[in-house]
């Protein structure tokens, strides 16, 4: 348990010390939007780079990874969106949000820096190959699903299939995340060898900033997201999200025989609290934004009980 709490506690004592900082007043909360602007533009999409650009993938098949992953995302999304609907009596709007709140880790501002301590290097090529399709598939779901709900609450049209992929595939090709793992998978395959010297250098000391920027500014920011109504929702959603989802993840990677650092990788990754994605469509679309919030902070409250509880039983 102290190897757990030694790469577990850090994380959300930065996250800690990110929320006091912003409560104190001692920095305002829109220098903690400017850091994490720098982390998604230039200081995460650095350390992806850097990570496929020097990876050795060995004929590793990312699709086990895949698999075991988003398995239990539709597991856990399909489960919440059930408890939403039937238990809750709630809207398809709010099943999605529900659904969706309860199956989307913030891998990217807490999965990668808690994998780097916890698995190494072997961790973060693992949460990149994740990262290659997580977001693109995610947020075309949600949307799917969000436009075919509204239609049914609203009435009204929705959009064909081919203009939400057009909007997100726009998106996409302007995400910084994105465009790094493309250069660093073609630097790989390129066969061009190490990074020169130099860049290395600058490479690496922007790459280092990442894990500390992140979970501070994530922390400055979540006074945006308080806990207020559909606290029951909220409670059962937080629960499916650091209990459930970690547990299928773990269930469908020991069936597909993935490499322990792997397995670990996935399984760390999805037991992170919830990812601010959720309530950006719900912001969209303009139900459960409250939902969203209030899952997001209670998932950051307890996320360091649950995430110590999956680092110390794949330990």
């Amino acid at each position: 348990m102290s190897a757990v709490f030694v790469n577990v506690a850090p994380v959300f004592l930065l996250i800690l010390i990110g929320w006091m900082v912003s409560r104190t007043g001692l920095m305002e909360e829109k220098a903690g939007d400017a850091i994490a602007e720098f982390v998604f533009k230039i200081a995460l999409p650095t350390l992806v780079f850097r990570t496929l650009a020097e990876a050795h993938f060995e004929g590793a098949s990312p699709f086990r990874l895949w698999i075991a992953y988003f398995g239990g995302v539709a597991i856990t999304w399909t489960a919440g969106h059930i408890v939403a609907r039937r238990f809750f009596q709630r809207d398809a709007k709010i099943g999605v949000i529900a659904g969706m709140s309860s199956a989307f880790a913030n891998n990217v501002f807490i999965g990668l820096p808690l994998v780097g301590r916890s698995v190494g290097n072997d961790g973060i090529v693992a949460i990149s190959i994740l990262l290659a399709i997580h977001l693109p598939l995610m947020m075309i779901a949600g949307t799917i699903l969000m436009e075919h709900a509204a239609s049914k609450v609203d009435g009204g049209g929705r959009r064909s299939l081919g203009a939400i992929l057009r909007q997100v595939g726009a998106n996409l090709a302007r995400n910084p995340l994105v465009i790094a793992l493309c250069a660093g998978l073609i630097y790989n395959l390129s066969g061009i060898g190490a990074l020169p010297v130099v860049v290395k250098s600058v490479v690496d000391q922007i790459a280092s900033t990442t894990a500390a920027a992140a979970l501070i500014s994530l922390g400055m920011t979540l006074r945006k997201y308080p806990v207020r109504g559909n606290l029951s929702l909220a409670a059962v959603m937080a629960v499916l999200k650091l209990l459930l989802l970690p547990a299928a993840v773990f269930s469908l990677a020991k069936l597909l025989g993935l490499s322990p650092a792997w397995t670990s990788a996935m399984v760390l990754t999805s037991s992170v609290p919830t990812g601010i994605n959720a309530w950006i469509i719900a912001t969209r679309f303009q139900s459960g934004s409250s939902l969203a919030a209030s899952v997001i902070s209670i998932t950051t409250i307890f996320g360091v009980i649950s995430v110590s509880f999956w680092a110390w039983l794949l330990n």
